[in-house]
């Protein structure tokens, strides 16, 4: 929950910015066992598998699907409503209130230890639960939610995670933070997915939906770190750098004045290139100055940190999606995304992740303490929001 008042917050915050001090390292409370094990007792193997997320087709679960859960353990699923492999000729996971509420428990059902499971509910163009599906709560674009009072925003919000939270889904990749500094960026400001281009207003309209989502007890995550807002490509189709037009400043403060207010639910990750913030240009996703340096040594971030898909252009045109898993890994990225929304679909690639990174481990590449620092985090999480008991 996010406490204190915000736009002091955010004040101290900007000004400080200017200065680039550099924060005391989070505590980040990993409790790891002299035995090999993380503290709720996971072997490597399942911590691991706690450390993917993934996405699959179809509105019940065949056996394919039900088997990779059950075997492989991810941490948890990220649902659609439409199949991008496929064009929207495939089945995916959101038909109907009832299907979709069979669908979270039959998941549920699969494993040990209990899944998270999310959707991207932000609103207007991006939002899962659409009333052509029979769901009742209409969600305005970020954009429109952003020329209203907080308020409003709260009161959407809070109706939005009553929904979800009905269905059976504990987690929303929302809400989006990114400064509208291009308006006609493609993934973003073309769109109307950002509250605004003024900061102050970006972090308040994002604690109030924050705010509601906690009430209710359904995780949240701010994305895309460190901004996206101003990027002229969309990193879904390719490698997007913007370098150039980055608005340092402005871009990190909705994220340093909600994790200076309390803020510790997750952050999901921006595929984006800046050689200001790494200069060996490599996307952010897969970059230790800015997962480990930037948003945890310098702004103080102890909470989970989540790749956005790990199949998207911007990532597999240039990386092989095993390799950059564990590059993303080393990065400090404690949950990678594997949506099977981009290019041809394959279930498969679950399984070649999660092996790819225990043999990373095997080999020295990764240590185990490193994946028993996320998995810890991981656990943490799922404690708190009363996912695992």
């Amino acid at each position: 929950m996010v406490d204190g008042n915000l736009k002091r917050v955010f004040r101290l915050v900007v000004r400080a910015l200017f200065w680039m001090p550099v924060a005391a390292f989070a505590a980040l409370g990993c409790g790891i066992w002299d035995n090999g094990q993380s503290a709720a007792g996971l072997t490597l193997e399942e911590a691991v598998g706690q450390m993917l997320m993934v996405g699959f087709r179809g509105a019940v679960l065949d056996d394919e699907v039900a088997a990779m859960l059950r075997e492989v353990q991810p941490g948890g699923v990220a649902l659609f409503d439409r199949d991008g492999p496929s064009g929207g000729k495939m089945e995916r996971n959101i038909t109907s209130p009832p299907q979709l509420k069979a669908l979270t428990s039959a998941i549920q059902a699969t494993g040990d230890i209990p899944y998270f499971i999310a959707i991207d509910a932000e609103g207007g163009y991006v939002n899962r639960l659409k009333g052509k599906y029979g769901f009742t709560v209409s969600v305005p674009s970020a954009q429109t939610m952003g020329e209203s009072a907080p308020a409003d925003t709260a009161a959407t919000a809070g109706a939005l995670a009553n929904e979800m939270k009905d269905m059976g889904i504990n987690w929303n990749f929302a809400p989006v933070v990114d400064v509208n500094v291009n308006p006609e960026s493609p993934a973003i400001g073309a769109i109307e997915r950002s509250f605004s281009s003024d900061p102050a207003i970006v972090a308040e309209h994002a604690d109030a939906f924050i705010r509601a989502h906690h009430e209710r007890q359904v995780i949240t995550a701010l994305k895309h770190f460190p901004g996206h807002g101003s990027a002229s490509g969309d990193t879904h189709l390719g490698v997007t750098d913007v370098t150039a037009t980055y608005r340092h400043v402005e871009e990190l403060a909705p994220y340093s004045a909600l994790i200076e207010g309390g803020y510790d639910d997750p952050i999901m990750t921006a595929h984006i290139v800046n050689r200001n913030l790494d200069p060996s240009g490599i996307p952010a996703t897969l970059s230790r100055e800015v997962m480990t340096k930037l948003i945890r040594e310098d702004m103080g971030f102890g909470g989970v940190i989540i790749s956005d898909d790990m199949q998207m252009g911007a990532i597999v045109e240039e990386y092989g999606l095993a390799d950059a898993a564990i590059e993303a890994i080393k990065a400090g990225v404690d949950i990678v995304l594997l949506a099977n929304q981009q290019g041809e679909y394959d279930i498969q690639r679950v399984y070649r992740v999660r092996d790819a990174i225990a043999q990373a481990v095997r080999d020295g590449e990764l240590s185990e303490e490193r994946i028993y620092e996320s998995a810890d985090r991981i656990e943490s999480l799922k404690r708190k929001y009363g996912i695992w008991k």
